[in-house]
Order: structure tokens, then C-alpha cells, then sequence
């Protein structure tokens, strides 16, 4: 345990002192939240209501899919999980030490939206704290188990780049934070709903920001929380301490059925 706690400090410390975590975890985000909340309010008063969902949802992508999945790679790469194997660390800390510390950043980072964005912006504050608080967890689940996947099947940083991008900037487009889930045309909504931050836009409006879900928030909870189930389930199962001499357990395509509840909720959910 002693060891653990030691390692999770390091790499809490890492996302500080790495100018490149820094950036994902912190400057970006807060960059993105301060130009959106000085620009967006005043050409669409409607955003007001949903502004600091949508900042959090962002920090929340930018530091799991952009922030989490090259170090993971990187240290596979150059032998860094090697050490670890002889040094009888196993592959539980390294895939859940990273989600750990992400968490806490976020955290951090979304104490610092939420309880300054009605000050500098004079937009809704969450009138349900405690949806709120279930919904930043349920989506920083998804989010982190599925960067965690991708860091464990990616071949390569560019991979990663490739991969996390998939997901990142459709979710900019489709996933709510810009442009409300009802105004996109009936089948961009439904394929909408294969990214999480479709669905923790909707929890967050339905549970946290009094305001009416596009359609089951419950449903969407559970969504994002068997989502991130799934994708740090399947990292854990795909898991390679080394590229070049071990092989996994199974086939790199697995990693595709991180998407089983999103699609099933493409069905299910109204």
C-alpha cells in the first residue's frame, strides 16, 4: 500500500510539473471555459443555462482522452513496464493510478469552473449538487476507462493522437457542448449517442441544471458508468507490459466493445 501511495503521489505530482499534463489538465481547459464564457453568453443566452456542463464535460475530455493515453504508450514503449513486472508492480496500479490522479485534477479543475463561472459570467449554478456530483463521476468513468483503452492498444503516440481524436472532436460537434442535443437533426442525435459526452449532457441537464433531458438521464448514468466499466475491464484484459515480446490475451479489435452500451442505448433510450 505504502508503495502505491508513492506512486500515486509521483504521478499526481507529474500532471504539475509535465508541461505537456499541465497544458491537458489545466491551461487548456481553463483557456477554453474563459473564452467560451466571455464569447458564447452574449450571442446565445440559451448557453448560459448549460455553460458550466459543458466546460466541465470539456475538461473532463481534454485531460482523460488527450492526457491520459500517450504516457501510457510512451512508458510501454521504452521499457518502463518492464521494470515494473521485475519489481512485482502489477498491472492494476499502472492502469488505475493514471485515473486516479486524472480524477483529482479534474476535480480541481471543475471546482474552479463551477464556482466561478456565475461570478464572472452570471450563468446558472447546478441547482441539484448532488447530480452533479454523480454525473462528473459517471462521466469521468467513461472518459478515463476509455483513454485508458486506448493507451493499452494503441501501437504508437500517433495512434493514440489518432484514436483519442475520434472521440474528442465529434464530441465537440455532436456531444452537446456546443450545440444543444435537441437542434441536431434526428439521425445526428442518434449516432450522437455513441459518444459519452452526449450522455453526460444529458445527465447533467436532467439531474444537476433543472432543466428537461433530451431523454432518460438515469439512462444515461448508467450508460457512462458501464462504459467506463467496460473500457477499464477490457484495458485490464488487452494489458501488455512489453509490445515487442509479449503478446496480449487477445485481439486488439475487443477494445471496440467498450461501445456495447452506448449502442445498445441508441435503442433503448428515447
Amino acid at each position: 500500500m505504502k508503495a502505491f501511495m508513492n506512486h500515486l503521489a509521483f504521478e499526481f505530482g507529474t500532471g504539475v510539473r509535465n508541461k505537456n499534463l499541465l497544458l491537458m489538465n489545466y491551461l487548456f481547459p481553463l483557456g477554453f471555459y474563459l473564452l467560451m464564457g466571455f464569447i458564447m453568453p452574449a450571442i446565445n443566452q440559451p448557453f448560459r443555462e448549460t455553460l458550466i456542463p459543458a466546460m466541465v464535460v470539456f475538461a473532463i475530455l481534454s485531460a482523460a482522452m488527450l492526457g491520459i493515453p500517450d504516457p501510457l504508450v510512451n512508458a510501454r514503449e521504452n521499457g518502463i513496464f518492464r521494470s515494473y513486472k521485475i519489481n512485482g508492480v502489477p498491472a492494476l496500479s499502472i492502469l488505475v493510478i493514471p485515473v486516479i490522479t486524472t480524477t483529482l485534477h479534474l476535480l480541481i479543475i471543475s471546482f474552479i469552473i463551477t464556482m466561478s463561472a456565475p461570478l464572472l459570467f452570471a450563468v446558472t449554478y447546478p441547482v441539484n449538487l448532488s447530480g452533479f456530483i454523480l454525473t462528473f463521476i459517471a462521466m469521468a468513468m467513461a472518459s478515463c476507462g476509455t483513454a485508458v483503452l486506448i493507451g493499452v492498444v494503441a501501437s504508437s503516440s500517433r495512434m493514440t493522437v489518432l484514436w483519442s481524436q475520434l472521440i474528442f472532436v465529434p464530441s465537440m460537434l455532436l456531444g452537446g457542448v456546443m450545440i444543444p442535443y435537441s437542434m441536431l437533426p434526428g439521425a445526428a442525435g442518434k449516432i450522437s449517442q455513441i459518444l459519452p459526452a452526449t450522455h453526460a449532457m444529458n445527465a447533467f441537464r436532467g439531474l444537476a441544471m433543472g432543466l428537461q433531458a433530451d431523454f432518460s438521464a438515469w439512462g444515461s448514468i448508467i450508460i457512462l458508468v458501464l462504459t467506463g466499466i467496460f473500457g477499464f475491464g477490457l484495458a485490464l484484459f488487452l494489458f501488455s507490459w512489453d509490445s515487442r515480446n509479449t503478446r496480449r490475451r487477445g485481439p486488439a479489435w475487443l477494445a471496440f466493445l467498450v461501445l456495447l452500451p452506448s449502442i445498445a442505448g441508441m435503442f433503448f433510450l428515447g
